[in-house]
């Protein structure tokens, strides 16, 4: 039995991997590799689920099971198919509509009372219902454009990149993502809300 070449022994040796030499650590049953995997990756991740769900609880439980697939089929990862974060985006999108496609009832969190009307705390108000508005838009839109739009204006990834995740074509993204774009800015303008430009620009 060959010797693993990586054998880093301090939590800097680990950080300068590659996701594929973490992974083949990973294999290896090396939980401090899956550890600094996770801690690499995990931020996007949630940021990613959260964006699509809506709801915190559930963007950590996608983002946790995406990460124990990883544990458990550890010895199943084959490197050079798709990058580590392309992977992880898929699961996670998939596992988002998984969840958005189940009967459930909604609860609604209240914004906090403001204990008086200074210009910073007006603004934060003013902020937080702009941001309201703009998820309850997107929450409208169809799964697969929500995702696209997603990785388009949150992630800043290229057309390309969001069609390996999404598993499509470039164009289908393009198109998703044109459609999408539409929808929101029919929804928002119903709401009179003045963030058009900064997402449904053409």
């Amino acid at each position: 039995m060959h010797a693993n070449p990586i054998t880093p022994h301090s939590e800097m040796d680990l950080k300068v991997l590659s996701d594929d030499e973490l992974l083949a650590l990973i294999a290896s049953d090396r939980e401090d590799a899956f550890q600094t995997l996770v801690e690499r990756h995990v931020d996007r991740g949630y940021a990613v689920a959260y964006r699509i769900l809506q709801n915190g609880q559930d963007a950590e439980d996608v983002v946790q099971d995406a990460f124990l697939q990883v544990w458990t089929r550890r010895q199943m990862w084959q490197s050079g198919l798709a990058k580590f974060s392309t992977w992880l985006f898929r699961v996670v999108s998939n596992r988002c509509i998984d969840l958005l496609r189940k009967p459930r009832t909604e609860t609604v969190d209240e914004l906090p009372e403001l204990e008086d009307t200074s210009c910073n705390q007006t603004q934060d108000l003013e902020r937080q219902e702009v941001t309201a508005l703009l998820e309850s838009a997107m929450m409208k839109l169809p799964d697969q454009q929500r995702i696209a739009i997603v990785f388009s204006y949150n992630e800043n990834m290229s057309n390309g990149e969001i069609a390996e995740i999404m598993d499509t074509t470039v164009s289908a993204v393009e198109s998703l993502l044109k459609r999408g774009r539409q929808k929101l800015r029919q929804l928002l303008k119903k709401q009179g809300a003045d963030i058009l430009a900064a997402f449904t620009n053409s």
